[in-house]
């Protein structure tokens, strides 16, 4: 992806620098003190995801230590408008700034004085005539009656003006003439900061950059599962489509499979977009249409290994469209599961039925008659669609805003509108349940989908017409044997 997740610069230190410093300022950055020991003899550090806040400079992107407290998996890099801070990009920018704000005064005094050297020619038949009767006058005086003179007065009067005009000309000119030299000693200067920069190998950083990125997601995959502590603050991809609707990438293909899919409505919608790149969505460019032969309901909608999953509308029925093939490769209902608004997330939209895959699986959260309307969450064989195994919840599903997985345990949320956070977390490992006071910022005030990507370890949310990314921050335990 290149929005906004691929945020890298180049990692400018050495490991024993960045361990030293992590020593000293990583317990701060990441909202830890100290080390947490548990029972087992493991230690517990905070793991962030790759979606960093845009306003942020260096970033820790993920670590862990192990029992000895070496450094296990970090990575720590700039954003990439963090070079916008370097005394020579800084001086390159105020530069161009001037060379524009020149520009632009340019083009204003060129304009006004093209206007007054119009208004000038327009009057230069009134100065020659007024001219010719003055010669006239001078030369017979005789000639110069009360009606010729009353005739001069009103075209003197009518001359009048133009001495501002020419006087302003004039100042405009010597204007225009200290505006291009200034412009052309910016010039100069531009050129030479530029033939600076460009002295730089940032070919070679570049790919510094995309070897560091590799080795990154490498490191997160081995990092595996933890829990949830944080969510960060919203990151607005694109403000598109209708109220609700849904917006995903593909939580199992490679990270080289960067497309991005969005499915607007809730309702009997059929139209499924595709984009290349996370680049191509946000500018609404370089897609191509899906016409799914069975429309959906709801918006719990999941791509997982090239496939879309999403339920049948008005029906409990499983549907698993193939994008390649562009063809219904399965169908399968769930048995029992309420549809068409029977069981809803507390926003409504016929979301009775909610797909999505983390670390550990293939899952459907959706309740039933028998349970009373409490959340079931069932893991699915994805080649099948069959329920390998399933955990009521106890927490009521008209109660929650929305839902989602991560590392086998059930997040809820206490509303979709302003001031909902993450209420209720029940672990299927442990069929264990907790209430948790997780917030965070739902920004528009409207939340319609939203769902983990294992492969991104990010938020996907459809907020009220916004397309809205959440970096998560999970505990995570690396194991005293390594």
């Amino acid at each position: 992806m290149s929005v906004p997740m691929l945020k890298i610069g180049a990692v400018l230190s050495t490991m024993a620098m960045v361990t030293n410093w992590m020593s000293q300022t990583l317990p701060s950055l990441v909202g830890l003190n100290g080390t947490i020991i548990s029972s087992e003899g493991t230690h517990e550090r905070i793991v962030s995801g790759l979606y960093p806040g845009s306003e942020e400079g260096w970033q820790v992107y993920s670590t862990a230590s192990d029992p000895d407290g070496r450094c296990v998996c970090t990575v720590v890099a700039p954003a990439r408008n963090l070079c916008k801070r370097d005394p020579r990009s800084r001086q390159l920018r105020l530069l161009t700034e001037q060379v524009q704000n020149v520009s632009q005064s340019m083009e204003v005094v060129d304009l006004r004085t093209s206007r007054d050297l119009q208004y000038v020619r327009d009057s230069e038949p009134l100065v020659r005539g007024v001219d010719g009767r003055l010669h006239t006058y001078v030369a017979n005086p005789r000639t110069l009656t009360a009606k010729g003179l009353q005739e001069l007065k009103g075209q003197m009067s009518q001359l009048r003006p133009l001495l501002s005009v020419v006087e302003q000309y004039r100042l405009d000119l010597q204007t225009l003439a200290t505006l291009r030299m200034e412009l052309l000693n910016l010039s100069i200067i531009l050129t030479a900061i530029q033939e600076e920069i460009g002295a730089y190998d940032y070919e070679e950083l570049q790919q510094r950059v995309l070897l560091l990125e590799t080795r990154l997601h490498s490191c997160m995959n081995k990092l595996g599962c933890g829990r949830l502590t944080a969510v960060s603050n919203p990151i607005t991809v694109r403000a598109s489509g209708s109220r609700f609707g849904s917006w995903m990438t593909d939580a199992m293909i490679p990270s080289s499979d960067s497309r991005v899919w969005s499915m607007d409505g809730y309702y009997k919608g059929r139209r499924v977009l595709e984009y290349r790149t996370m680049g191509d969505f946000t500018k609404g460019q370089n897609f191509v249409q899906h016409l799914l032969p069975h429309p959906w309901a709801g918006t719990g909608h999941v791509v997982y290994n090239g496939s879309l999953y999403y339920n049948k509308h008005q029906s409990n029925i499983l549907v698993q469209y193939h994008f390649r093939s562009r063809s219904v490769l399965l169908q399968r209902s769930l048995s029992g599961a309420g549809y068409n608004n029977t069981f809803p997330y507390s926003w409504g939209g016929s979301s009775d039925i909610d797909l999505m895959a983390d670390e550990t699986g293939f899952w459907a959260v959706y309740t039933s008659i028998p349970n009373a309307g409490n959340i079931m969450v069932s893991r699915l064989d994805p080649r099948s669609l069959e329920v390998l195994q399933s955990w009521d919840t106890g927490f009521p599903k008209r109660s929650a805003g929305e839902a989602f997985m991560i590392c086998g345990t059930l997040y809820v949320t206490n509303s979709h509108l302003a001031g909902a956070k993450v209420h209720f977390a029940y672990h299927t490992n442990s069929s264990t349940y907790e209430y948790t006071d997780i917030p965070f910022h739902n920004q528009y005030s409207h939340i319609s989908m939203m769902d983990y990507n294992p492969r991104e370890r990010a938020l996907y949310t459809w907020n009220n017409g916004h397309q809205v990314l959440y970096n998560v921050t999970l505990f995570h335990v690396i194991q005293s044997d390594g």
